[in-house]
Parts: structure tokens; sequence; C-alpha cells
């Protein structure tokens, strides 16, 4: 299946490191919460969650009268053609929330019901969603067996094999990105502001805006706002991290560092 075209988000960032494997970023990217799925013949609809296990089986949780299971109830093979687009967007209010797609397209059919059970508590472990405890009843599991993914940032669209997918690990920072950065953007401007010091001379004009982007365990992605558009950044830590645990000491070394080359002006 090919992924649908849509509009995009621009620029794209101006790279100051490099970043994680596509695979990686790919998985990053399929553990956000927003997502719809289209179903052949259906109209997009979003399902209750999804989840991506930590052996790479994506599994939706869908109401059990809905057509989403009707439909592949109805199939001849109990399998349909469907693709799941799931959205990675800014946990800061921006003018262009959106960071990233991956699309996620295969062919979807019902957990059988001898594995429902041991299917649940490997999304549970993901995406511990209460309608799990429906599963069975009101609520069921399909899965996805995946013939494509393709993840988009910016103007960008990278082709990611399945089974390298399956393999990778999503981001270690993914659980606490969004509380970090919300705090920082509400609660502590010199933070950004120290860390937004570390870019080029001129990344940055007098009119223009810093906001907090991302994280992950290769640094810092600002967003530099302007009034006639906008420019994505990055500020790499000193070295990759490899736990949440190391994301405080790394924040004060880039702080140490621009205050240094401040100093060193």
């Amino acid at each position: 299946m090919s992924a649908p075209h849509g509009p995009t988000s621009a620029p794209g960032p101006a790279a100051l490191a490099p970043a994680a494997v596509p695979a990686e970023r790919a998985r990053t990217v399929a553990a956000r919460a927003a997502a719809a799925l289209c179903v052949a013949g259906r109209e997009p609809a979003r399902p209750l969650a999804h989840a991506t296990t930590a052996s790479g089986q994506v599994l939706l949780l869908v109401s059990a009268s809905g057509e989403a299971a009707a439909t592949v109830e109805a199939s001849p093979d109990r399998d349909v053609s469907a693709l799941l687009m799931v959205s990675d967007r800014a946990p800061v209010p921006l003018r262009d929330p959106v960071r990233g797609q991956v699309w996620l397209s295969g062919w979807l059919t019902p957990v059988p019901e001898r594995d429902l059970r041991a299917a649940a508590l490997q999304f549970a472990e993901v995406r511990p969603a209460g309608d799990l405890l429906d599963v069975g009843a009101s609520t069921t599991l399909l899965r996805l067996d995946l013939a494509e993914v393709v993840l988009r940032e910016g103007e960008r669209c990278t082709e990611v094999g399945p089974a390298d997918f399956a393999a990778a690990r999503p981001d270690p920072l993914l659980a606490v990105e969004t509380r970090m950065l919300t705090h920082v953007d509400r609660c502590h401007p010199e933070v950004l502001q120290g860390i937004a010091g570390l870019l080029p001379a001129g990344t940055v004009g007098p009119e223009d805006v810093v906001r907090p982007l991302g994280l992950d365990r290769l640094g810092y992605r600002l967003r530099v706002e302007r009034p006639g558009g906008h420019t994505d950044v990055r500020v790499p830590f000193p070295r990759p991290l490899t736990c949440a645990g190391q994301l405080h000491a790394a924040t004060q070394r880039l702080l140490r560092a621009s205050v240094a080359q401040r100093l060193g002006e």
C-alpha cells in the first residue's frame, strides 16, 4: 500500500546533530496516542486505542460492535487491508504542531480468542488503556500485520522495513518528554534561553521567538518562530542518553556550556 499524500509542514529541521535511525523514530511516533484507522471500504475512524508491543506487533483496540470489527468479520478470510495513521504533535501550543506522522499499512485481522488475554497484557505494558478491561465483551483486539511503514517528517518521507520497525525501540525519553517540555515552557524560560544560546550566531533574530519542540536521547529540538514562518533546530547533548534519569545532568551540562560560551564572547 502507498502512503496517502497530504499537506507538508515547512520548513524541515535544520540538523545540527545526527538524528536517530528512521526505524527508531518511526517506533517513537507510533507510540503517540493520536491515530486514525482507514479500513478498505470504510470512512476513517479513531480506534479506542492502539499500541505497538515490545515485540513490534501492532494491535488496535476497537469496539466489538463497531465498523472495523464488523468489516474484518465479514471478510471471507477475516482480514482486510488497512492503514493506521499516527500523528506526533508537539507538547506545547505551536502554529504548526505536527512534528511527524507514521503510516502503518497492512492486513487487519482479529486476535484469536485463545490469545486475547496475552495480547491484552502486551498491549497494557505499553499503553494501559481502560477499555482493555472489556476485551472479549464490548471491545476486541485486532492485529495489523505490517506490509509497509512510512515515516513522514516535514517534507521528507522515509520507508522503513517492517522487520526493522519491529526490531527498533522507541526513544528512551518518550515517557518524560511532554512533562519536561511543558514544564520548561511554562515555568523555566531561562532554561530555554540557555539552551538556545548554544545555537550558531544568527539562528535567532531579534524578533524571533524560541519555543520547545521536542526532546529525545540525542538532545533538544527548538522551534524558532518568525512572523513569516519558522525553523526547527536541534541542540545536541554531548553524548546520547540511555535513560530518562540522565536528562537532568545532561541539561545542566548544556546550560553550563551556554554560560561559558556567553562569557567567552
